[in-house]
């Protein structure tokens, strides 16, 4: 078994304005880095379009119906003060919606062990009804949906580590029991929900709002004692990561302070319960990083031990 890589080039063809964090140059780093000779064993794929069928397991059709017709007429069109969409922006998001469609399929058909789909604009705030946070489509959450409705699976866990709360994930997950999410994140920061209170309709969400300013030891602790062991208890059938990289201490956007170590030793402890639950089956997207020297190098780290674990 081995590990699979999904992109697209037209992830590139999304256009923000000038100084925007979430700008083209941060899959660039991410090709060039995945085109070395130290990821020359990833099986590579590209993402095909993701298809209303499956968007709609997430959204409503008049949501996307909505950002499916939006045609700037300027280089781009601002949907809030940090949303923006430009004439490739739509292309480059159903590519990412149809980048978690196939990894599903490749994992659940066993022709893979685990995925990274390094694919933008990210997700994970996209809310039923509402593009935000950079975010077009639920990215991750659909891939989740389409292995439990599509291969009939009864239980899937999402593991979100990004610094900002996925909003968007938990608004969608809120009432459906199949799907335990946890989540790390930054707290004051945007955008504002993500407390240990919201807990889902069923008790199946796990928020542990860190700290500003701290380091890796409170996601050692949070993962190890609050999360991974409910994730555990939800016996997952497949997990997905939510892998942004903004918790990185050089990213502008936050204050957490992890080094490339933390993301390593993450992934394997989300690895580790993989293993055990679910024949390591591992489905992990992009979401936010910032810095480019910080994304790289936790991505790095990140994907080398995904594919350690996909050799095993």
């Amino acid at each position: 078994m081995t590990t699979a890589l999904i992109t697209h080039q037209d992830c590139l063809n999304h256009i923000t304005p000038p100084g925007h964090p979430e700008r083209v140059e941060r899959l660039e780093v991410l090709n060039k880095l995945f085109n070395s000779s130290e990821f020359s064993q990833l099986q590579r794929y590209d993402a095909p379009i993701g298809k209303d069928e499956h968007i709609k397991r997430a959204h409503p059709q008049e949501y996307i119906d909505q950002i499916s017709q939006i045609k700037p007429t300027e280089q781009y069109l601002s949907l809030d003060q940090s949303t923006y969409v430009s004439a490739g922006s739509i292309h480059a998001a159903k590519r990412a919606v149809g980048a978690n469609i196939l990894a599903v399929d490749l994992v659940l058909q066993g022709k893979v062990k685990n995925v990274f789909c390094a694919v933008r604009p990210p997700g994970h705030h996209t809310e039923k009804s509402k593009a935000m946070g950079f975010c077009l489509f639920g990215n991750v959450i659909i891939g989740a949906l389409h292995a439990l409705d599509h291969y009939g699976l009864k239980r899937v866990g999402i593991v979100d580590f990004d610094v900002h709360h996925g909003n968007g994930t938990s608004d969608i997950a809120w009432s459906d029991a199949r799907i335990f999410l946890g989540s790390t994140h930054e707290m004051p920061l945007f955008p504002g929900t993500g407390l240990e209170s919201e807990t889902g309709e069923y008790g199946q969400i796990v928020n542990v709002p860190l700290n500003s300013g701290s380091n890796g030891i409170a996601l050692r602790q949070a993962m190890s004692n609050q999360i991974l062991p409910r994730l555990i208890d939800h016996q997952p059938e497949c997990v997905f990561i939510s892998a942004g990289f903004d918790a990185h201490i050089r990213d502008p956007l936050a204050t957490l302070r992890w080094v490339e170590d933390d993301f390593h030793w993450v992934t394997n402890a989300i690895c580790e319960v993989a293993n055990a639950c679910c024949d390591g089956r591992i489905i992990s997207t992009l979401e936010g990083g910032y810095d480019l020297t910080g994304l790289r190098c936790s991505a790095s780290a990140h994907v080398r031990c995904l594919m350690n674990n996909g050799r095993q």
